[in-house]
């Protein structure tokens, strides 16, 4: 179990964003060298922020509900949302949203995660990250592609390499010209 003494330890968590009247009673606990505010509760920690993702050894990640552009946000997490993290066991998984076209990643712990999800390590995880987000935005990828409708085929490419552990080169070959 995380609590305030491990939770900053080669974890993965994804916080949720907060409004900032709920730390008005409380005290930072701690404030790291980049600004970062936490506050300690019995139940999480929240943080006071304007850098997500990548902190230190750690991959955090802010699901916001709002549009706002500022980039100072609160995230509250509970310590049972904080989860082991390394770099060679595959503990991630990947899930696209073809209409909006984004993509994003999880833990296998968290509660997105089903039986059928193939799970990669974390560089594995965002490389293909990275390749999946370029397919879903740009459309030089089917330059020399047999395409009649570019959007299913773009859906069947990134679907394989999410299910197969096939890369992009390996899947393209069947659909060149």
């Amino acid at each position: 179990m995380y609590n305030k003494h491990n939770f900053y330890r080669n974890t993965y968590c994804e916080f949720n964003e907060a409004h900032l009247n709920e730390i008005n009673s409380l005290v930072c606990s701690y404030k790291s060298k980049s600004g970062s505010r936490y506050y300690f509760t019995e139940q999480g920690v929240y943080r006071y922020s304007n850098h997500w993702g990548r902190a230190a050894h750690c991959k955090w990640k802010l699901n916001t509900h709002t549009k706002n552009t500022n980039r100072t946000k609160l995230g509250f997490a509970k310590w049972t949302d904080f989860f082991p993290e390394n770099d060679y066991e595959k503990l991630y998984f990947i899930k696209v949203d073809f209409e909006a076209k984004t993509a994003q990643y999880y833990h296998k712990n968290s509660i997105h995660f089903k039986s059928e999800e193939v799970l990669r390590n974390s560089t594995e995880t965002m490389n293909l990250l990275k390749k999946i987000r370029q397919l879903l935005t740009e459309n030089q990828w089917c330059k020399y592609l047999k395409v009649v409708d570019v959007d299913l085929l773009r859906k069947q490419i990134v679907e394989e390499m999410l299910t197969s552990g096939k890369s992009f080169q390996e899947i393209r070959q069947k659909y060149l010209l």
